[in-house]
């Protein structure tokens, strides 16, 4: 008796202990929870479509849910719990022919198994095979086997997921979703769930800046995402900056923000306005639009046609109206703009339509709104009869056809002028081709130097010529560098024909002379002290120096270079370096044919000569100030 009782309470405590949650070592991510009659759990990973063991058994059900895991103060994860039923032969008790003074001591049968398998979308299956011993003693009826398998973060399964858990000796899967986030991050767990945490928001309303400030808690060290929505299910578009301007800002403007960086972060949103003050539904209204058109019935009647779009959705109501003296409306038409389809335009509006049948649109109806809690109509908003507007058209036709025939008699006036003007100078000019003029500056700092140059070059644009000056390409000085830029600009000239048109000052005379010296100095040998400036790469005057030097060895300087003065300057005794002497002089704007003539021909034109430096007087002409015209073939360069 001793005996049969020491082994009734071994086999109890055993039972006692298998119904306990066992986590096998070496799967820390995995639990099976075992019933009374099934002893030594164990689980492990099992390859997919292998082979089935002999031992291994078939379930009768299976049934699989998720569940959030929440583990001590740890965060909490996603679990996925499978609820198997195995089938076990209840009549088959396992007596091995045992005496019968034994025969009340329970007989442990060899081990079975059982494999579940889960698979997400696009990701292999998974599986799982639980390995027990089953007490055939201990199950009745009315206590079946059961076993739970409770997988933490399983593979490839987010929030929202879609998984198939089915068992390998069973063909039916069974389908289950994972709860979706914003379901998760509801609950009252959510602050221990690491997708669920998000920046707070809050907005501080500055009215003396006239904006409204974002400010942010819970955020890392940058700035979170966030865009901005007009109703909560309106479009949301990306808001790069902390501030929104307050004539901007409306009721039903939201919010949503995230952590650009963090894969995990869901977007929380927020409607800070919707009980706002009379502020911001002024906003709203001032930003309403309404237009009117025609449409056609199936009777051949017509109808008016309606279109009110606005930031946010709006109550209110819309009827026609004829309008005199004030806007009379035509009674039984009233529609209400709360019943209306409300969608989201191209422009990011919130946009609703309507019609008003059988409208005569021969007396050009209006339209009239009235918004909740605006106090006043919008409008009227009429439709313009086309009937009306054809004699308009046919004026502004007429009117367009004179302008068209006038601006052809002044190209084609332009053109003889031209002609006539090449006759009289000796010689012809190519009609319609433009001629390159390079344009360059004194070493001169003073803005009205600058000024006199730009407006030089202005004029030579608007008298057709292809102007390139040296002041509208700094960029591309920059990136080539004076020299080269200016070779380049020769080579322009060398295909299209024109001249280098250099503007002398005092300060360019000293530039000249300095340059001459420094001929001397270096035909001497003695280079010492010479200064930086000098260089033919340090600016585009100096490189023009160096390229004239080169031209007057070769006796053609005259061909390509021309020297201007302007009228403006002061007296000065001084006379042309010797680098310069030798090149056409002329003074502007006293001048100016002359000019024209040098820059159109080419050459040297007679009865111009050698010219020596003489004293100018200021001309009041302002010929040559004009802006370019339209369509001329100057070259502005960004500075």
């Amino acid at each position: 008796m001793f005996l049969l009782g020491w082994s009734i309470w071994c086999i109890l405590l055993t039972l006692h202990m298998s119904a306990c949650v066992l986590e096998i070592s070496g799967y820390d991510s995995h639990e099976v929870i075992c019933s009374q009659g099934l002893l030594d759990c164990t689980i492990k990973d099992e390859v997919p479509l292998a082979e089935a063991e002999n031992n291994s058994l078939d379930v009768q059900n299976l049934t699989a849910y998720f569940k959030l895991c929440c583990k001590d103060s740890r965060p909490c994860t996603l679990c996925l719990v499978t609820d198997i039923l195995p089938d076990i032969d209840m009549e088959d008790e396992g007596h091995s022919g045992l005496d019968e003074e034994d025969s009340s001591a329970e007989t442990i049968n060899p081990k079975a198994s059982v494999t579940v398998c889960y698979k997400a979308t696009s990701t292999m299956p998974t599986c799982k095979k639980i390995e027990f011993t089953v007490a055939h003693t201990a199950l009745t009826q009315q206590n079946r086997a059961k076993l739970s398998i409770v997988i933490t973060k399983p593979v490839g399964v987010s929030f929202g997921s879609k998984v198939f858990v089915y068992s390998s000796k069973s063909s039916l899967p069974r389908e289950v979703v994972a709860p979706s986030q914003d379901e998760v991050c509801s609950r009252e767990l959510q602050e221990r769930v690491e997708e669920c945490r998000v920046p707070g928001l809050s907005i501080v309303i500055n009215r003396e800046m006239n904006q409204v400030e974002l400010q942010f808690a819970g955020s890392n060290e940058s700035l979170p995402s966030v865009c901005v929505q007009y109703e909560r299910n309106g479009r949301c578009q990306n808001w790069k900056m902390a501030a929104i301007p307050l004539y901007s800002v409306t009721p039903c403007m939201c919010f949503q923000v995230w952590e650009e960086n963090d894969q995990r972060s869901r977007r929380s949103q927020s409607c800070p306005f919707y009980n706002s003050d009379l502020l911001f539904k002024e906003n709203l209204w001032q930003n309403v639009s309404v237009s009117v058109g025609q449409g056609e019935m199936n009777n051949l009647h017509t109808m008016l046609l309606w279109n009110l779009s606005a930031p946010c959705r709006l109550e209110g109501e819309v009827w026609p109206c004829h309008k005199d003296t004030s806007c009379r409306e035509i009674k039984g038409f009233r529609q209400p703009l709360a019943n209306g389809k409300w969608r989201k335009n191209s422009k990011g509006q919130w946009e609703t339509t309507g019609v008003f049948e059988d409208i005569n649109l021969q007396r050009s109806p209006c339209v009239l709104v009235n918004v909740k809690g605006m106090g006043h109509e919008l409008g009227p908003f009429c439709f313009n009869n086309t009937d009306r507007w054809r004699w308009s058209l046919v004026v502004v036709g007429a009117m367009l056809l004179i302008c068209l025939t006038m601006l052809i008699f002044h190209i084609l006036h332009d053109f003889v002028k031209k002609w006539v003007w090449s006759w009289h100078h000796g010689r012809f000019v190519e009609i319609g081709r433009k001629r390159h003029v390079v344009l360059l500056s004194p070493p001169d700092v003073d803005d009205s130097v600058s000024e006199l140059v730009c407006r030089l070059g202005s004029w030579l644009c608007n008298q057709g010529f292809s102007v390139s000056v040296d002041q509208w390409s700094r960029k591309e000085q920059c990136s080539l560098g004076p020299l080269p830029w200016l070779h380049s600009q020769l080579l322009e000239l060398k295909s299209h024909g024109g001249r280098v048109v250099l503007v002398l000052t005092r300060k360019a005379l000293e530039r000249a002379e300095e340059w001459t010296r420094k001929e001397v100095i270096m035909m001497t040998g003695d280079d010492e002290g010479l200064p930086q400036i000098l260089s033919p790469y340090s600016d585009v005057f100096t490189a023009s120096l160096c390229l004239i030097q080169a031209d007057k060895q070769l006796g053609s300087a005259g061909e390509r270079f021309l020297l201007v003065k302007f009228d403006s300057h002061p007296r000065s005794d001084r006379s042309l370096p010797e680098l310069l002497q030798g090149l056409p002089l002329l003074q502007l704007p006293s001048q100016t044919q002359a000019l024209l003539t040098e820059l159109s021909v080419g050459g040297t034109s007679r009865g111009l000569g050698r010219r020596t430096w003489t004293g100018w007087k200021w001309s009041a002409s302002d010929e040559w100030r004009s802006k370019p015209k339209e369509g001329s073939d100057c070259k502005y360069v960004g500075v």
